[in-house]
C-alpha cells in the first residue's frame, strides 16, 4: 500500500532542499486533493471561483513553503491552507449566495396572501376609539399621512397629533388584547 501522505513530506522536503522536479511533483501530487477539499469546504461556491481559490492555495503553498516543519505532517499544515482561503472567499463575497431560482419554482412556496379577516378586524378596533383619535390613526396608519399633514387636516399642532396618536395606539393594543376573539 502506497501513502500519498508520506509522499508529500519527501516531495516537500526535497523541494524546499532546492529540488525542483520534486516541487512539481508534490504540487501534482496536491492539486487533486485540494480541488477536491475546496469543493467540498466552498459548497455554493461556482466552478470559476473553486478554481480561483485552488490558485491561491497554490501560490499561498509555494509563497510560505518554507514555513512547514519537517518533523510535521504536509496534509493538516496544506489542508488548513485550503480553509482558510475558502473562508476568505466567502469573506469577499459577502452573505450573498447565488442559486438559480429555475431550480426551485416547483419548490418555492406562493407569495403569502394577505388575510381577508384583517382589514375587517382592524377597523372594529379602530371604531372603538373616540372619533378624533379613530381619525388620527386612520390618517397615519392607515392613508399614510404624515403627523404634519394630519395635524393641518385635523386643526391640530404636530405635538398634539403625536401625543394623541400614541394614546391611541396604547389603547388600541389594550382593546386587542380584551377583544382578542373580534
Amino acid at each position: 500500500m502506497h501513502d500519498r501522505k508520506a509522499d508529500w513530506v519527501l516531495l516537500l522536503r526535497a523541494a524546499n532542499a532546492g529540488d525542483a522536479r520534486a516541487y512539481g511533483l508534490f504540487l501534482e501530487a496536491v492539486t487533486p486533493v485540494l480541488r477536491g477539499v475546496i469543493r467540498a469546504r466552498g459548497a455554493g461556491l461556482g466552478p470559476e471561483e473553486g478554481d480561483d481559490i485552488l490558485q491561491e492555495v497554490l501560490l499561498a503553498i509555494h509563497l510560505k513553503r518554507h514555513t512547514w516543519r519537517e518533523g510535521d505532517p504536509v496534509a493538516p499544515w496544506v489542508y488548513a491552507i485550503a480553509r482558510h482561503k475558502v473562508v476568505d472567499a466567502f469573506r469577499r463575497r459577502g452573505r450573498r449566495v447565488q442559486v438559480p431560482i429555475e431550480d426551485f419554482t416547483e419548490v418555492l412556496p406562493a407569495p403569502p396572501e394577505a388575510d381577508p379577516t384583517e382589514r375587517h378586524d382592524m377597523d372594529k378596533l379602530i371604531a372603538m376609539l373616540e372619533p378624533r383619535a379613530a381619525a388620527v390613526i386612520r390618517g397615519i396608519g392607515i392613508e399614510g399621512a404624515s403627523i404634519a399633514e394630519t395635524g393641518k387636516r385635523m386643526d391640530m399642532t404636530e405635538g398634539a397629533v403625536r401625543v394623541m396618536l400614541h394614546r391611541s395606539l396604547r389603547k388600541l393594543a389594550e382593546l386587542r388584547e380584551r377583544y382578542i376573539e373580534i
